[in-house]
């Protein structure tokens, strides 16, 4: 099995700089001269193949860069966090953990976000793939009702965490607003495999139950502020409630099949020591490195702290 653990490539609002022209005046890192940087208006265009954990995008069979349009929106859905109680969550296109984003080095990512938070909580994106201040956050930040859009390069490969970055920043995370996106390699991807799969851990924090008018205790429970602060989780879950992979989507493969985990950490607190009971991992790319040799034949391996990535080969 193959894991994969995992900051920022800058804004381009317009147009992504040429290779003659200064990186710095656009708060943009370098990518390799030989691929050159050309306007992204003349990229060609394809929509993002965006999918819901614990699936993954196919891999990418194109040899040129695109502008990959990902639209994005933000909401509230109260659902079943724990088979007792039922918990709002704040999420990316309705669902916690956000869509899994694949992309490759070299496209420019036309990011479109949309809040559509009844609370009136403004929202945006920072992602760990852009380069440059914030993340994106600054560019994208939207009032309920808006819709912003702004354009990032792609420099570097790896898996990368995305989340809200609106204040307060741990607040939107542990409500559940976070994803993961994988940007390939543009000499190529990881080794094909037979199935691959988007786990992602996060803790929830919240308040005891209240009691209603007719005397019984709620079955809904609320964010608590204290638990967050003293870094006391109520649950910590994979894929954005209590029994997702044992119940609901279970990962399943054949005997003799080789599987792939593209593993997040969301936190925000907790560290995270994934592994698989009874398996050895074949390869372990850590912290997102997919360039690196990986490590072979790995039982654990410990993200050193929260909004941490990894891949993982069985």
């Amino acid at each position: 099995m193959d894991t994969i653990t995992g900051e920022e490539a800058g804004p381009d609002a317009t147009l992504v700089p040429r290779w003659n022209e200064t990186a710095q005046s656009h708060s943009q890192a370098c990518v390799d001269p030989g691929e050159g940087l050309i306007d992204s208006s003349k990229l060609p265009v394809e929509e993002a193949v965006l999918t819901s954990a614990p699936s993954v995008p196919p891999p990418i069979t194109r040899n040129h860069p695109v502008l990959l349009q990902v639209p994005l929106t933000t909401g509230t859905k109260t659902r079943q966090l724990t088979s007792q109680y039922k918990y709002e969550q704040w999420n990316f296109n309705g669902i916690v953990p956000g869509p899994f984003i694949r992309a490759r080095v070299g496209d420019v990512v036309e990011l479109s976000l949309t809040n559509r938070d009844k609370a009136g909580n403004p929202h945006n994106i920072d992602c760990h793939a852009f380069i440059g201040p914030g993340g994106g956050s600054a560019l994208t930040t939207a009032e309920e009702g808006q819709t912003k859009t702004a354009r990032f390069r792609l420099h570097y490969p790896g898996l990368y965490l995305y989340h809200c970055a609106a204040a307060p920043v741990p607040v939107h995370i542990a409500n559940g607003m976070y994803g993961l996106m994988y940007v390939e390699p543009a000499t190529g991807d990881l080794p094909p495999v037979d199935r691959e799969y988007y786990v992602m851990q996060s803790e929830f924090y919240h308040e005891p139950p209240e009691i209603e008018d007719n005397g019984k205790l709620s079955s809904t429970v609320e964010f608590s502020y204290p638990n967050a602060l003293r870094e006391e989780p109520s649950v910590v879950v994979f894929n954005g409630h209590e029994a997702a992979l044992t119940r609901d989507k279970p990962l399943k493969a054949s005997v003799g099949e080789k599987v792939r985990i593209f593993f997040g950490n969301a936190g925000p607190n907790l560290t995270s020591s994934f592994h698989v009971i009874g398996s050895t991992f074949g390869k372990v790319y850590r912290d997102g490195d997919v360039v690196s040799p990986p490590g072979q034949f790995v039982q654990t391996t410990m993200p050193y702290f929260a909004l941490k990535k990894v891949v993982w080969d069985i």
